[in-house]
């Protein structure tokens, strides 16, 4: 369903240390280990988890990581996943407020992955965590197959007639975030198939009205998805031969954080 990006890892490391210059010690951890104290007596900012492993390829999670540490009321951060020190479990997750599932890979592959976990996150986010899916993650978050947290399903954009992209290779999409058009980075991404009666929140739809980035409840916790890629910097664009110009919008991804944790 989504194919593998091509990404330069180089590029994406370089945009992640761009993404935390400036910031403090604490800010900028993003090692598999619980990241440090701000400072003696004071408290830590809010750790948030980023999935790193088999179901995401490289830079993706480390993309997702910048975004949480340069928002505008920051997290620190901590790759979880098979090969990190950090595993997916109920303790590891009870020790965050935010559990970020970042896009890469196809949809089957990674479900095979995550299906031993999804009980854990299900339940951890059904306490009063926060999840957040970017494109893979946000199919992830849906049920069929998935860890089915949304108030309805996901589906594949490219499929539907009037979508205005048909192709499941890296390109920019525009749609519509709080009723402005935006462009950003796109490889066949969800859209969000939602109930009648649901109550989420639709941050932005596609041109044809289809919801592209959704915040919903789900028990005591929250859920944030998105279709499209606020997170890009502009070495995913030039990794895939496609234009930033006007398409580099960490804010989009700022408000998907901002109104997942905090309303």
């Amino acid at each position: 369903m989504i194919d593998r990006r091509r990404l330069l890892l180089g590029a994406a490391g370089a945009g992640l240390l761009a993404g935390t210059a400036g910031l403090s010690p604490a800010v900028a951890q993003s090692s598999g280990a619980l990241p440090p104290r701000l400072s003696v007596g004071e408290p830590p900012l809010p750790l948030a988890l980023v999935y790193r492993g088999p179901a995401s390829v490289p830079g993706c999670p480390e993309s997702v990581a910048t975004l949480l540490q340069t928002s505008p009321r920051p997290f620190r951060t901590a790759f979880v996943g098979p090969k990190e020190p950090l595993k997916i479990t109920r303790a590891v997750l009870d020790t965050a407020t935010v559990y970020a599932q970042p896009g890469g890979g196809s949809l089957s592959s990674a479900w095979s992955v995550m299906q031993p976990h999804a009980n854990v996150i299900r339940n951890w986010v059904s306490g009063g965590g926060n999840y957040l899916g970017f494109c893979l993650g946000g199919y992830l978050a849906g049920a069929t197959p998935g860890f089915n947290l949304l108030p309805g399903d996901t589906w594949q954009y490219i499929t539907a007639s009037n979508a205005t992209v048909k192709t499941t290779a890296a390109t920019r999409i525009t749609v519509k975030w709080r009723g402005v058009e935006r462009t950003l980075f796109f490889q066949d991404g969800p859209a969000f198939a939602l109930n009648r009666n649901h109550t989420a929140q639709v941050l932005a739809t596609y041109a044809g009205g289809q919801p592209a980035a959704v915040v919903a409840d789900y028990a005591a916790g929250r859920v944030g998805v998105v279709g499209p890629h606020p997170e890009a910097h502009a070495g995913w664009f030039r990794a895939d031969g496609v234009s930033p110009t006007n398409a580099i919008h960490p804010e989009l991804g700022h408000d998907l954080i901002e109104t997942t944790v905090y309303g």
